[in-house]
């Protein structure tokens, strides 16, 4: 059975466009082959940096403890008070010490009668001598009487000694005494923030085996950066280094300060060390997945209370830094930055590569300066040199 001649026709059509279609994607589309992909040579910052966590503390502050024992009757300040200096913090029952206190003058007040009966036995003794010593002079009397009355004469002097040395050791006693009363009081010892309270009212203090902390007060400007940096980058950060740090809170604000100081050792966790030692708790490890930390120190002001006590802060230890120079991204270089000849192959306007030496400055692990061998503009060939299609 023969075909209508019309679908013959257009059947005849379809064949002769097909090869015309195929040859017209064939010159429109790009080629797999001529595919390059490039990043051109620019001009920007490179700052090489270390970086690190950290936590930010008061530089100044002072653990308020009890040096007396007993009941807290009143603590007259709260979390976030500003204090001066001598100001009055918190009362203890002063019962058993103003006790203690009135017993040492009761007994100061018994030596003192005690001292005085001596003092005038001793001089019954002196005037008995003196009579012996008017009779032996007439031969009215006996030596061995004599003899006795100096030596009773002596001893009313000892004893009257003794207990002036009691009063005074009791008088010793009672200042101690009148100090303990005065601890029951509890004063500022500087000016400051109060930044906690860890005692209530009612509770008993027992200052005997350790001192109990009742609350601390911190100057909150200067602040203190307590920055965590790993062994692998502690060679790399100098005391007064310029550092600066951000913070959750802060968005793109930075802080700029200089390092301080760096611990020779891993700070311990809070727990294994005294009270009030005020560094962070270190996240190093123990074992042989450990991963060993250095505390490095910078302070930073702030007047504008923006920062406050156990924020976590980013930190960049600033080791060098370059503005405006020529940058291209280290993934464009053949050879690492810090081989003798690293190469960077530039792509001509035709297509062509070029290999080029190029001589590099500092690095910001991301993007490189260049000293030589590029211009600003230049295409850098990234990747392998075929692209994509082969």
């Amino acid at each position: 059975m023969k075909r209508p001649r019309p679908v013959r026709r257009a059947l005849l059509a379809v064949a002769c466009l097909i090869p015309l279609i195929a040859l017209a994607a064939w010159q429109v589309l790009p080629s797999g082959r001529d595919t390059l992909t490039t990043v051109t040579v620019t001009r920007g910052n490179i700052e090489n940096s270390v970086t690190a966590l950290g936590t930010l503390q008061p530089r100044r502050y002072v653990d308020v403890g009890a040096q007396a024992s007993g009941q807290i009757r009143k603590i007259h300040v709260e979390a976030g008070d500003q204090v001066s200096e001598g100001q009055l913090l918190v009362e203890i029952d002063p019962a058993t010490q103003q006790a203690k206190l009135d017993a040492s003058r009761y007994a100061i007040e018994n030596l003192k009668a005690q001292l005085q009966e001596q003092q005038a036995q001793h001089a019954l003794a002196r005037q008995k001598y003196q009579r012996q010593q008017r009779l032996a002079a007439g031969n009215a009397t006996r030596e061995e009487d004599v003899q006795t009355a100096r030596a009773e004469l002596d001893a009313t002097q000892a004893r009257v000694g003794m207990f002036q040395a009691q009063i005074r050791q009791a008088q010793a006693s009672l200042r101690s005494d009148e100090a303990e009363l005065g601890y029951t009081r509890i004063f500022a010892p500087m000016a400051g923030t109060v930044v906690a309270v860890d005692a209530r009212v009612g509770q008993t203090l027992n200052a005997q085996q350790q001192t109990p902390l009742i609350l601390r007060i911190a100057r909150l400007s200067p602040m203190t950066v307590w920055a965590e940096v790993s062994e692998a980058d502690i060679g790399h950060v100098k005391p007064g280094m310029t550092a600066y740090f951000t913070t959750l809170s802060g968005g793109s604000r930075r802080w700029t300060s200089t390092v301080r100081q760096i611990l020779p050792i891993p700070p311990k966790p809070l727990n294994e060390t005294s009270q009030g030692n005020g560094s962070p708790n270190s996240t190093s490890k123990t074992g042989s997945g450990r991963v060993v930390l250095y505390t490095v120190l910078l302070d930073v002001d702030n007047t504008d209370n923006a920062l406050m006590a156990e924020m976590t802060t980013q930190v960049f230890f600033v080791a060098s830094q370059v503005k405006d120079v020529l940058t291209l991204p280290v993934a464009a270089l053949l050879g690492s930055p810090g081989t003798d000849q690293p190469i960077a192959r530039v792509v001509a306007k035709n297509g062509a590569i070029e290999k080029r030496a190029v001589r590099l400055g500092i690095s910001d692990r991301l993007r490189v300066e260049v000293l030589e061998g590029l211009k600003e503009d230049d295409h850098v060939l990234i990747g392998p040199a075929n692209g994509s299609g082969g």
